[in-house]
């Protein structure tokens, strides 16, 4: 059981970046191949490029078996605007195949919406190159599994505030963050995309901005690191 006191915090920070940046509707953003596939293109890469990446792939092949089929050159090339390319190219394609080969030709990803939750996770991570960020990306954002994607901008805030501590990683802090809030979608849903907005635009990774942020009285690096500096 986690410390009540982290889930005290847990809500309070929940609750002030809720009333800062909205209670997000917990609806499904993608089809979940596409997010599935967009997800890998979005590593280390802007939303736009992303999106850009996996429109002209899907404009040069069209369908799931020509990703997997195509020489792996030209699915490089189609993809280019998302940084990396050419090691995120043949991971697509493998991914691609081993759900066209598990699922007898389909790409249909439903059946995760019913699988025992921690059965559609192990799925998940055990395809190639597919870790616990992705894989709580499709559980949460398309079939509104009660699970907690971590990314950077996520742990950069719970890290700071003082929710995980400064040695957990990211794919350590999936877990440890869950167990902090209700197992409600809804609710998980909101803190990521709010906690991941905080991070783009106030809690940034070299010079957070403090001054603009509505969590200083809870955040142990403002008490620990800023404070004593300003004061």
């Amino acid at each position: 059981m986690p410390d009540p006191v982290f889930v005290e915090l847990a809500t309070a920070v929940y609750e002030r970046l809720a009333a800062t940046y909205g209670v997000q509707p917990s609806v499904p953003r993608r089809e979940p191949m596409h997010e599935l596939i967009s997800t890998i293109l979005s590593q280390r890469t802007t939303e736009a490029n992303e999106a850009l990446a996996y429109r002209r792939m899907w404009e040069r092949f069209g369908s799931w078996p020509a990703v997997r089929d195509a020489p792996t050159d030209e699915l490089t090339a189609a993809i280019s605007p998302s940084n990396y390319a050419d090691q995120k190219a043949p991971r697509i394609q493998q991914v691609v195949g081993r759900i066209l080969d598990e699922r007898g030709g389909e790409t249909d990803l439903e059946f995760l919406r019913t699988m025992p939750l921690e059965q559609a996770l192990t799925w998940l991570t055990d395809l190639p190159g597919v870790g616990i960020k992705t894989a709580t990306l499709v559980l949460l954002f398309c079939f509104a599994r009660p699970v907690l994607p971590v990314d950077t901008h996520v742990h950069r805030v719970s890290q700071r505030i003082g929710l995980i501590g400064p040695k957990i990683d990211p794919t350590a802090a999936h877990p440890l963050l869950l167990a902090l809030f209700p197992p409600d979608p809804e609710v998980l849903y909101t803190f990521h995309i709010d906690a991941l907005r905080h991070g783009q635009r106030v809690c940034v990774f070299s010079a957070p901005r403090c001054g603009q942020c509505p969590l200083t009285d809870l955040c142990a690096y403002y008490r620990t690191v800023v404070a004593p500096i300003s004061g």
